[in-house]
């Protein structure tokens, strides 16, 4: 893993008071530091009582209604190990905002090393390992969905009946608010196609809710799964949907250009199977009926384009300054373009 060298400083001396007072000690000498991967939430690397750990907290600044929620994040892990090995253990949470100004929590430290946009060199152009690599991602995601929510305590997290439907009125609702009131065209057609399209739920599960290869930490040797991060949206919901996201990032070497300009996976070099056979072996693995995914389809591009939106948002309003956000307005109008042609069965 890499870390930032420009990382937002945190208070670290009142988290070492904090701690003490619960009966756990910061190393003094062991400055923390921040993970370089992801857009939102905040990862950093310290060490309490003598053994590496991550503290994980919110961005800064106003967050999208229902995103970056540590309470609920904590609930899953400090449970969902027992069944799911790749999930993390969380073992601290606080909810007093006046330690580091929001809540937070300590989880578990699984080195590994994460891919992001490009394959590291040690995989470059092996097609074979490029195959292994999707397998273990559909067998990790088909085993969450095996999980039985109940044998881990978590049977009352969320409400999956009408999950498709909150998911497209919320949707619609974010975007409403991203585009400052006033959604263009493509959003409102988007929204009409969705609400008259809504598939009936034939499954229900743990849903991550935005799983995807840079959410995996990798053996840097093997390059096989240690863990599964990011569960700060995980509920119980449509296992179908989850599927639809970890596609929506899914580029194939003939997409549009805003599929590989999203940047999110290395899955058009040589060895990746295409959307299609990543659904066939979902199917295969889950037993769950994948027919007439459309409906999924346009919902999770139409979830990533909002999601760019909202980052794009954070850099015209100043509250991020990376470059790299500059263009996620472009990438977000992009995104609402395929949806529609995926809608028209111009693209799948």
């Amino acid at each position: 893993m890499t870390f930032r060298t420009d990382a937002i400083a945190q208070d670290w001396p009142r988290l070492a008071g904090y701690l003490e007072a619960q009966g756990r000690r910061l190393a003094p000498d062991t400055p923390p530091r921040r993970f370089a991967s992801g857009f939102a939430n905040f990862n950093y690397l310290l060490e309490v009582d003598g053994t590496p750990c991550v503290l994980r907290r919110p961005p800064p600044g106003p967050l999208p209604p229902g995103a970056h929620d540590m309470v609920r994040e904590y609930r899953v892990l400090s449970r969902l190990w027992r069944e799911f090995p790749l999930a993390p253990r969380a073992f601290h949470l606080c909810e007093d905002d006046s330690v580091l100004g929001a809540p937070f929590f300590l989880m578990e430290y699984r080195p590994g090393i994460v891919i992001g946009a490009e394959l590291p060199p040690a995989l470059a152009g092996r097609a074979g390992h490029a195959a292994r690599i999707a397998g273990d991602l559909l067998d990790a995601l088909a085993g969450l969905h095996r999980v039985e929510p109940a044998a881990v305590g978590l049977d009352t997290l969320g409400r999956p009946k009408g999950f498709l439907a909150r998911q497209v009125a919320g949707w619609s609702k974010r975007a409403h608010l991203a585009c400052d009131g006033q959604p263009g065209d493509p959003v409102r057609r988007i929204v009409a196609w969705l609400e008259a399209h809504i598939e009936p739920e034939r499954a229900v599960a743990l849903v991550h809710n935005d799983f995807k290869l840079d959410n995996v930490i990798l053996d840097p040797e093997r390059f096989t799964p240690v863990a599964v991060v990011d569960w700060d949206m995980c509920t119980r919901g449509c296992p179908l949907y989850d599927l639809a996201i970890l596609l929506s990032y899914w580029t194939e070497p003939d997409d549009p250009p805003v599929m590989h300009a999203l940047r999110q996976m290395p899955s058009a070099a040589p060895g990746f199977p295409s959307r299609a056979e990543i659904l066939d072996g979902y199917a295969r693995r889950s037993g769950i009926d994948t027919g007439n995914f459309r409906f999924y389809r346009v919902l999770s591009v139409f979830r990533l384009a909002i999601v760019f939106r909202q980052l794009f948002n954070l850099y015209r309003r100043g509250t991020r300054t990376s470059p790299e956000f500059a263009r996620f307005g472009g990438v977000a109008d992009g995104l609402l373009d395929l949806a529609l042609s995926i809608i028209d069965r111009r693209r799948d």
